[in-house]
């Protein structure tokens, strides 16, 4: 039998955490193995050699009593650098997606997101996969267009690596990517995975963020 996905969850709300719990009970492929009302108790749990639970993935609110999620962040990618992180909020404030981007997360969905999504939001990024609700993507991407690029990118991305990096920004995923384009999944995979060593980055929304400040994405009006 397939290993489970194991779950650590930190957020404050009861109820949310009670959702969240029975959402995930029901999934043969998953166990939420741990959930803390605070950054600051999930991360004191992950000093304790003796009762630590290493979840492969922390799904993490960002407005906590205490340190904020973007805060703990960086702490949880110092103590558990294996684990992905995916942001889990009612934010849509352009500040707080590219903040928390920046810090390290691996996926960004609304708690407006249907509990499918967020199962399927679970599953990608483990299978190396980043997430970014499809609510937000195209408002982040109209959002970044607006700065100015830099002059002289210390990169540079094949047409097919910018097309795959922009229906990314837009919140399709790597199979939806290899039906709309018409190739393999596995070139997709291949061409993000050759994204991600030129744009020196961990994952999706990273690449998003950096390509974007290159001014390496051209939108039609």
């Amino acid at each position: 039998m397939k290993r489970k996905i194991k779950l650590m969850l930190v957020e404050d709300s009861p109820a949310y955490r009670k959702v969240v719990d029975r959402t995930l009970k029901s999934e043969e492929d998953m166990e939420l193995v741990c959930q803390f009302s605070s950054a600051e108790g999930a991360l004191r749990s992950l000093q304790d050699l003796s009762t630590r639970q290493e979840p492969d993935l922390v799904l993490l609110d960002l407005h906590l009593p205490g340190m904020t999620g973007i805060e703990a962040i960086p702490h949880f990618l110092r103590s558990i650098p294996d684990t992905r992180i995916i942001v889990l909020t009612q934010s849509g404030r352009e500040a707080d997606v590219l903040a928390a981007i920046q810090s390290g997360a691996n996926g960004y969905l609304l708690k407006s997101s249907t509990l499918n999504q967020m199962k399927a939001a679970i599953r990608d990024v483990i299978a190396g996969g980043a997430t970014i609700d499809p609510a937000i993507a195209k408002f982040i991407t109209q959002a970044l267009q607006k700065r100015p690029p830099r002059q002289e990118p210390e990169f540079e991305l094949s047409q097919r690596e910018i097309e795959i990096l922009t229906l990314t920004s837009e919140g399709l995923l790597k199979k939806e990517i290899a039906a709309k384009l018409g190739i393999s999944h596995r070139t997709v995979a291949t061409h993000i995975e050759h994204i991600y060593q030129k744009l020196n980055v961990q994952n999706a929304p990273a690449a998003i963020h950096k390509a974007h400040r290159a001014g390496l994405f051209r939108h039609d009006n």
